[in-house]
């Protein structure tokens, strides 16, 4: 059974946001499912859904990493177990 996670990542577009956060995500061994992404007013905005199943790190561990990821890039970058985005967000 796969475990999924789902990533938002926010902020002033540039280039190269989507190749550096799917070149964390490969070297974690984590497989994207899905992305959207658009930008508005020169805001970027990004959803991704992932496999987490056999990523290599702790599931706390790749938080950081793409949290710091999110630092350098002046970008705000989070990741929530699906099942945890899907109880938050129930209507």
């Amino acid at each position: 059974m796969q475990e999924k996670a789902l990533i938002t990542v926010i902020g002033e577009d540039r280039v190269g946001i989507i190749a550096k956060v799917a070149t964390l995500l490969a070297e974690a061994n984590v497989n994207i499912l899905d992305i959207s992404q658009t930008i508005t007013g020169g805001l970027f905005t990004m959803i991704m859904m992932v496999d987490i199943t056999h990523c290599n790190l702790e599931f706390e561990a790749l938080k950081k990493s793409l949290s710091d990821l999110g630092e350098q890039l002046n970008l705000k970058i989070e990741i929530q177990h699906e099942n945890i985005f899907r109880a938050m967000h129930r209507i």
